[in-house]
């Protein structure tokens, strides 16, 4: 039996947006409805690529398309608030491209709003709902490697320099943490179902003003422990491994989960394989799409606390650098 159609809007035709739409044609019951850019003629063109229905060159018009009920908004980190906001107020569900916000202030003013129109509103973490990733939480769920008591997780990649870029450009949220780091910190939330109790981390701020690369020690109860990197001026491994005391978990390329290995001490391992020839996005898609369709409000695999706790742990993070952006002082 076929799913109810879901009919989706884009809001920000840039890059994520387009990887985002290419997976969304996959997903069953989406329906491919508006795009909204700053330009009509950028609209236009990314609807004709993806094959949506309607291009708007203004937000407020996209807002008023009464045929949209679920809106991924895939623009630059400091338009997320207003826009989701925005979005809400017209009475559409949201899935807001990661990180959700600047800040858990601006986290905890959305997630409010939600609550009180009692419309569905997630990050869009898409890693969570990876097979792969899907397969690492059955196993860790299943106790198969004991507690886990140590976690090394790194994503980082070299963009070169390009000072006006939005990388590295302070004024629309340029950074290693809220463009890289963000998949590690999120990963140790989802391993270990909590924020640190004590961080310890460092930056090396660059010419622009933004963190370049970070490395951070997560300390929680019981002796367990985090290590972290992220980068964007730095090509790192990005793979994560998740050490319990029963055996190991390792996860190459952590954030594009393709594969997994399970390794518990006097067995033979385990792996397990993703053959997808897609990126991996319309997961979380399909998850929005059945949250809806069962009147659900938050997802269960991203909640929105966890999305607040985890702004609040990049928070820490940034004071420890004396790293601050606009948002910060409204």
């Amino acid at each position: 039996m076929s799913k109810k159609p879901v009919k989706w809007g884009i809001l920000g035709c840039g890059g994520i947006s387009s990887k985002f739409a290419n997976d969304l044609k996959l997903a069953e019951g989406a329906e491919l409805t508006a795009v909204a850019a700053r330009s009509l003629e950028k609209a236009q063109a990314f609807a004709e690529k993806h094959g949506f229905e309607r291009a708007y060159g203004s937000y407020e018009e996209f807002f008023n398309d009464a045929d949209v009920e679920i809106v991924y908004v895939g623009t630059i980190h400091p338009l997320h608030k207003e826009q989701v906001l925005a979005c809400l107020e017209a009475g559409k569900a949201v899935l807001c491209e990661k990180p959700f916000t600047m800040n858990a202030a601006e986290a905890e003013e959305i997630v409010r709003a939600g609550r009180d129109k009692g419309l569905f509103v997630m990050e869009a973490m898409w890693t969570r709902f990876l097979p792969p990733i899907v397969q690492v939480r059955e196993w860790l769920q299943q106790g198969l490697i004991g507690e886990v008591q140590l976690l090394k997780a790194d994503f980082g990649f070299d963009a070169g320099w390009n000072p006006g870029g939005r990388l590295l450009n302070k004024e629309i949220g340029g950074g290693a943490l809220l463009d890289a780091g963000i998949y590690p910190v999120s990963f140790a939330s989802f391993v270990f179902g909590e924020q640190p109790s004590a961080i310890h981390s460092s930056a090396v701020i660059g010419e622009t003003g933004v963190d370049e690369k970070f490395s951070a020690l997560f300390e929680y109860e019981g002796g367990r422990t985090a290590v972290l990197n992220g980068a964007v001026r730095l090509q790192l491994t990005n793979e994560a491994c998740l050490y319990g005391t029963k055996g190991y978990i390792h996860i190459p390329s952590f954030l594009f989960g393709k594969s997994a290995s399970l390794h518990v001490r006097g067995e033979e391992p385990v792996h397990f394989q993703d053959d997808r020839t897609y990126s991996g996005y319309k997961h979380e898609a399909e998850a929005a799409m059945e949250a809806l369709r069962s009147g659900r409000t938050e997802s269960e695999v991203m909640p929105l606390d966890e999305t607040i706790s985890i702004m609040g742990t990049m928070d820490r993070m940034r004071k420890q650098w004396g790293l601050t952006y606009p948002a910060d002082n409204q």
